[in-house]
This record gives structure tokens, sequence and C-alpha cells, in this order.
């Protein structure tokens, strides 16, 4: 065996293991801070309601076992198991199993969409599975049924919704729970104090998302480590103390014991139980910023031994103390050490709360990119890790309904019926979501998935069973902000897609264009024009109506399409695929721009470089069919003799002051083509795109009138531009105004 090759195998191991230890020590500022922080307000949310008249031991061990088999199935079992293996190529969350499904197993609405990422040869790797029968009965259905993928659609959309209300909850529960330690020191401190110092807190954490976590991202690891060691050590310390014979509630003999007791008062608390498991979720939301291995060893060693501990010993404090079952984790807290406890706690739920805020921005950036949520304006706050971005008008919306129920229910118990209804929705949307990938990406065997939904699901389903029946106590509000949400998204969709059926449906064919041109005598002016529509092939009809009214157009065009994809990323030398419409001669190409779901988008200056380096290197190579192109951007440097030999090539350099980069021509044998394109470029470059109107047919129903003309016209007045969305500068942009039909 050659030593060397050893030598090299254990150093790329070693280099793999810390640098997987390294994310895992990063985790715990980014996924764990809402799990962490629930041992805050669960036995309170627990003992709340009529539970508090059973005061027993039997009682208490019972609600401990709830809360250890609980965390036991649902974040280790399901999710650190099973869930976690079911990546889209590195990212998690609802959209990452729904990019799956569509791409996979061909469950999106439009086939089209679906079908234009098959080339991107990242996402197709790995031998294909054969098919199974139960894997081709259903997709017989969802091809048979157009329904059912409408209603898959409605399911990834619900739990999305649930997941914007989990962002509205978390930081006001847990900044509550967090600031109500102080009334334990201070009983006389009325509740509106209280009230007003997480407000002040939410405000300024909110104020602060501007900054991004780039620069703190390293603080919050060591708070949240500190935090669970706090709460570990307190909870061995209360065990031992208070009562060891609470470790024998880990058997599930004291779950039946609790529910033989407790019956339906029982089944009720519940909805306090499940907050042990929030945040559980992020575990795979999160995966893109880190590795499935780090979040599983950050879980399994640290996370979830901690928190048992934590639980444990609260459950022996109480077991001696019935009469703090409202206040019981403050107060099981060592005299000398709780000022210090509760700094870091308010500390903690402020990392937990910073934690669900980005992610609430992650999944609105997903939903704005596959076109189920208006256009707003995404910030990306750190050039390395693209997970990382503030949205300014969600940001403050968000601030103003965390304020809202704040004030509006004051209490902890009435906010954690609502929080757990959200929580428990979004789980059980996962669950539904991995049968289909078991059975149909997996192509595993139907027994398999159906074992994995009745076992989580049903759980979860008696969580949410218990979570509904608070429905007028508090649990309303995730249903109604999910409704609103959903219809928005729902409506915003569904008017985009009846927006492109039309330009679709009305795009000229280029023998009419042609003879258009012959007719009305159109000029050529010097200069590249990019045309921005959604017509991926031939002439939108936004075009034919501007050359109508105004026969002149540049000499070089480019049909501009921008495709986001149901895959996160696409590679860079994959992105732009460009075709030749009509003659050489003509000089009109086709362009489609393809980003993933977690694409950060170029600005415009190395936009347009790479449009048109691209274009140039499918001029070089002589194509005219609809081929992707690599390009590359390169540091400015003097040319090579052997470039400066060649007598038929030529150089023009396109200089970033901001990046140093250039983009290159060289002309080997299509020199006059190229020539072109380069005085063009010289000439400057116009944007034009349509400023649309879309109105509902005369002879539509009252409830499509209603959705286009009102809603849908409404979000689009009041989002943000298509040019602003695109960076296109405003002085070089042409609007064509025209009336869509639908």
């Amino acid at each position: 065996m050659d030593p060397e090759a050893g030598s090299v195998t254990r150093e790329s191991r070693l280099k793999f293991y810390k640098a997987t230890l390294c994310l895992a020590y990063q985790s715990f500022g980014v996924v764990y801070g809402d799990l962490s922080s629930s041992p805050l307000y669960v036995y309170k949310s627990t003992f709340s309601g009529r539970l508090r008249l059973h005061e027993e031991d039997d009682e208490i061990l019972g609600v401990l076992s709830l809360v250890f088999w609980t965390l036991t199935l649902i974040p280790l079992c399901k999710y650190i198991i099973f869930v976690l293996g079911a990546d889209d190529n590195g990212e998690g969350g609802t959209f990452a199993l729904y990019s799956l499904l569509c791409r996979r197993a061909k469950l999106g609405l439009l086939s089209a969409s679906d079908a234009s990422d098959d080339d991107i040869s990242a996402y197709n790797s790995g031998l294909p599975r054969k098919e199974t029968v139960a894997s081709s009965i259903l997709k017989e259905f969802f091809d048979k049924y157009h329904s059912s993928r409408i209603v898959l659609l409605l399911l990834v959309l619900l739990g999305t919704s649930m997941v914007i209300g989990d962002g509205i909850l978390t930081p006001s529960m847990s900044v509550l729970s967090a600031v109500n330690g102080i009334r334990i020191k201070v009983p006389s401190l009325h509740e509106n104090y209280t009230v007003f110092i997480a407000g002040v807190i939410l405000v300024g954490l909110f104020a602060l998302q501007h900054f991004g976590t780039r620069n703190v991202g390293y603080l919050f690891a060591p708070i949240l480590l500190a935090w669970l060691f706090c709460i570990s050590v307190i909870g061995v310390y209360n065990t031992i103390y208070w009562n060891p014979h609470v470790v024998s509630a880990l058997s599930p003999y004291y779950v039946y014991n609790f529910f033989k007791k407790a019956g339906k008062d029982g089944w009720s608390s519940l909805g306090g139980i499940v907050l042990c498991i929030t945040g559980a979720e992020a575990m795979f939301a999160d995966l893109g910023h880190f590795s499935q291995l780090s979040i599983r060893i950050a879980f399994t060693v640290i996370v979830y031994p901690c928190l048992v501990l934590a639980y444990m010993g609260e459950a022996a404090y109480l077991s001696k103390h019935k009469e703090d079952l409202q206040k019981s984790f403050y107060k099981a807290i060592p005299e000398v050490v709780f000022w210090p406890v509760f700094i870091i706690a308010t500390l903690a739920t402020m990392v937990g709360s910073q934690a669900i805020i980005s992610g609430t921005f992650s999944v609105i950036s997903q939903c704005r990119a596959l076109k189920c949520f208006p256009r707003v304006k995404v910030v990306h706050t750190s050039n390395h890790i693209h997970g990382q971005i503030y949205i300014p008008e969600v940001n403050w919306i968000l601030m103003v309904l965390c304020l809202a129920v704040l004030v509006g229910y004051r209490d902890t118990d009435t906010i954690g019926n609502a929080y757990g209804l959200a929580v428990i929705t979004v789980m059980f949307v996962t669950t539904c979501l991995m049968f289909l990938v078991i059975v149909m990406v997996w192509k595993r065997n139907i027994l398999g998935a159906l074992a994995f939904v009745i076992v989580f699901g049903s759980v979860e389903l008696l969580y949410f069973s218990a979570c509904l029946a608070k429905v007028h106590k508090g649990g309303w509000f995730p249903l109604v902000l999910s409704l609103i949400l959903l219809s928005t998204m729902c409506i915003w969709h569904y008017g985009t897609l009846k927006k492109q059926a039309y330009e679709l449906n009305n795009r000229v064919c280029l023998d009419m264009l042609l003879s258009m041109g012959t007719n009305l005598g159109i000029n050529r002016v010097p200069g590249i024009g990019l045309i921005y529509s959604n017509v991926a092939t031939g002439v939108p009809p936004m075009f034919a109506h501007f050359v109508t009214n105004f026969p002149a157009f540049h000499r070089i065009l480019v049909f501009v399409t921008v495709q986001s994809l149901t895959v996160p990323k696409v590679p860079a030398n994959q992105r732009f695929v460009i075709s030749r419409i009509g003659p050489p001669e003509f000089c009109l190409f086709q362009c489609v721009v393809r980003y993933g779901y977690k694409d950060q988008r170029n600005d415009t200056h190395d936009f347009e470089n790479h449009l048109i380096e691209t274009v140039s290197e499918f001029l070089r190579n002589g194509n005219n069919d609809g081929e992707a192109f690599r390009w590359e951007t390169t540091n400015q440097q003097q040319s090579s003799p052997s470039d400066d030999v060649t007598a038929s090539s030529f150089e023009n350099v396109v200089s970033s002051e901001s990046s140093k980069k250039t983009v290159r021509f060289r002309g080997v044998g299509c020199s006059k083509e190229l020539e072109d394109l380069r005085e063009a470029r010289e000439s400057g470059l116009a944007y034009m795109m349509g400023s649309t109107c879309v109105l509902a047919c005369d002879t539509s129903s009252y409830l499509k009138k209603f959705a286009i003309n009102i809603v849908y016209g409404f979000l689009r007045q009041n989002c943000r531009h298509p040019a602003i969305a695109l960076g296109v500068p405003h002085t070089s942009l042409i609007e064509v105004g025209m009336v869509y039909r639908v």
C-alpha cells in the first residue's frame, strides 16, 4: 500500500470530521434556538387547562413520559433518521419535498416547467430505480386527475402558510415566556410592564434584521450551548435533590397510566405537550446551510439529552411543589443562579426568534421564485451563505403582527394554543409529502411508506385534534392567517398562470412579424435590445404591439425569458439557453435564463456581461439550435501571444468597476456577426417589457372577476415592479402598455 495515499486519506478524513464538527457547532445558533427554548413554557401550557385539577404524581410523571416519547418519536426518529434523508441536493423544507416530486415524479402543475430542468446534470445524477407497482398506480392517478395536483400544491402552500404563522407566533411566545421570569422575583409587577418589555425586545429584534446574521452568527452558538448547559445541569440537580424516582417515567407505562387517570382532560393537555417539539421542523428546513451528519450529531449528542434532563428535573421539582405548576421553570432554578439563567434565557429566545424569522424570509423567497407569492425585495446579507436573506416588506409586516399577537393575547397560554396548531400542521404536511417521496421518488415498498404514515401520522393527528379543540381559545389565529396567506398565494399563482397562458396563446409567429416589418418599413437602430417576456419560444404579443405603433427596433434583439425551476440551484454553466429566431441576417435571438429557488440573482452589470458572452459563444460555435453554453468570467490579464497571431480574432473588454471582471470575444470564422455584436454592445443596451393590465373577460364568473380584477390587480399594483425585481435600470427601460383579457 502506498504510504502517501494512506496519509492523504487520513488527512482528508480529518478535514471532513473537522468541517462536520464546525457545521454542528454553527447549527446551534441557527437550527436549535426554538426547540431548545421550549422548556420555558411546556409544563405551564400543559397544566393551564383542566389538567391543573389533577395534581398527583401520576399526572406529573405521565406528562414527563409524554414529553420524552414525543421528543423521541418526532424529532429523533422521524426527522433525524428519515426526513433528513429526503433532501433535494442538500436543501430541505416543504418546498424541497415538492421540488423532488415535481422533478422526479412529474407532479408539477405545468408540464413545460417540469421538463425544462431535465437537462440540468447536477440534479439527474444517480441510477434510476425500477418503477414499482405502487409508484405506477400513484403516477397514473395524478396523471388522470389533474385536480389531485392542485390539491398537492394547496397542501404545500398550507404548510408554507403555517410556517409563516410560526414566524409570527414564535417570537411573541418565546420572548414573553422569558420576560415573565421577572415576575417571579417581583410579584407586584403588573403584566403590562412585562408585555411592554417584551414588545421593546421584539422591536429591537426586527430593527436589526437588515444587518443580517453573518457578523453575529458565531455569537449565537455559544449562547445556545450555554443555555443547554444551564438547563441540563439544573435538571440533573433537581432530579437528584428533589425526586430521583422521576427517571422511571421514561417507561411508556406512565403514558398509559396518565390517560387512564386524566381521561379527556389528559387528551386536552396534548395541546401544551406538543410545544416540546416546536422548532423540530427547522432541522429539515435549514438543512441547506449545513449537512445531514452535522445536524444529526448536534441533536443526538447535545440537544436531545440536554432537553430530556431539563424536563426531568422540572418534573422532579413539580412532584414536591405542586403549587408552582404555573411558574415551574423559573421556580425550579436555584436562587444563586436565577439572574444569570434569566439573562441567558432571554438571549436564547432572541436567538430562537432570529432563526425562525430568517426561516420565514427563506420560505417566502422560495414561494416568490416559484410564482406563488407577490414580488418582494430580497436582499442577500451574505456573499457566502445564500440562505441569509432579508425581505424589508415582510420584516415590518411580521413585526406589526408579532406586536399585535403580544398585545392582543398578553398571555403565553393563549398564544400556546395558536402556536401548537401551527407547528403540528406543518409536521403533518411533511409526513404526507414524505409518503409520496418514499413511494414515487425512492421507489420503496408501499408497506414501508404506510408504516411511516401510520406511526408518525397517527401521533401527529392525535396532537392536531387536541390543538383543534382549542380553536376558540386562541387557536383560530393561525387558521385565519393561513387562510389569508393561502388565498393570496393561490390567487397570485392563478393570475400569473392566466397571464402567461394569454401571452403563450397570443404570441406572434415569425412570418407574420417579417411581413409586418415589410409593410411598416421598420428601421433598425444601433444597439442591443433585451425584450423580457414569459414566452420561451416565438415573439411575445407585447413586442408586436410595440412594432405596430413604433416601427423601429435595435440592430440586435434578444428575447429574454426568466424561468424559476423546481431545483435549489442551477449550475452557472447551464444558466443560459440560447437559440436563434429566423435567418442569421435578422440578428434575433431567444435566451432562457434559468434560476433555482435558492439561487441569488446577479446584478444588472454581471447579467449583461454573462448574457453577451453566452451569445458570442453561441455565434463562435455556429449553432442554431437551443443549446446551453458555458460562460466564464475572468480577471483582467494580458493577452497571450497565441491570441495575437490569430488575424481573424478580436477582443473586446467590458470592465466592471466593482468586480474587476471582463467579458471576452474571440471570433474564428464568424467575425462579421461578432463584430456586429461588439459594435452593438458599444452603442448601448435597452430593456423592454410589458406594462400589462390583466382583466377577466366580460363573460367570466363573478368569482373569477373578483379574483383577477380586484385581488390580483391590487397585489400587482402594490408589489415590486417587475423591472425592479429583475434589476433593470430605469433609465434604459421601455415599457409597452397592453390589456390582457384572460
